[in-house]
Parts: C-alpha cells; structure tokens; sequence
C-alpha cells in the first residue's frame, strides 16, 4: 500500500525561457510608424514557462504593447537537448535575464504589410 501523504515540495528556482511574442500595434508602442505589429524574441526569467509567460505579458502591456501571441521555446537545457546552437551572446542574455530576475528583448523584428 503506498503512502498517500504529502509530499514536501521541491524548492523552486528560477530558470530562463526563451519565448517570441508576436505583438499588434497600439499608441505609443515604439515600434516603427508604419509598422503593423512585430515579433519579439525574449528572455524571461520564471519558475516556470507559464510564470516567465505571464511576467512578460504584463510587462509589454506596461509598456503600451498589444501581446498577440506567444510561443514557448524552452530552457537553454531544452534548447541544447534539441539541436539548438546557442551562440555567447545569447547565453549572456539569458545569464543577464537570470541574475536580475528580469525580461530582456533580445531583438525586435516589425512587420509590415
């Protein structure tokens, strides 16, 4: 018969997650005039994905954002196990984004029609 008590949690600790977050345009965006939207590559921090998702949609529209859509690309672990080649200064993004338990936008790129 197994014990079906508690178990103690493990502690969490936070992790970087690389996430592309397509955005639409609103006043005061920043992003080009005759831009329609544009794609967002990120580094978030979290204890999760869900939590680094969140953190990062709350801070876009802080900024007068419009989040569309986001898309999940995992850890740098998860990343490397998948054949991903992570160049330096990415991995310094990602370390940068761990240490101060921050987003960081690694590189914007706009759309236009």
């Amino acid at each position: 018969m197994t014990d079906e008590t508690e178990k103690p949690k493990k502690a969490s600790r936070q992790q970087v997650y690389t996430l592309v977050i397509e955005v639409g345009r609103n006043p005061n965006d920043g992003l080009p005039a005759k831009a329609t939207g544009a794609a967002l590559m990120i580094y978030a921090s979290g204890v999760d994905e869900a939590e680094a998702v969140r953190e990062t949609v709350a801070i876009l529209k802080q900024a007068d954002m419009a989040p569309l859509d986001v898309s999940g690309y995992g850890t740098l672990e998860e990343r490397l196990e998948s054949g991903d080649e992570i160049a330096a200064d990415e991995r310094e993004l990602m370390d940068r984004a761990l240490a101060e338990n921050s987003v960081i936008v690694a590189q914007m790129t706009p759309f236009y029609d």
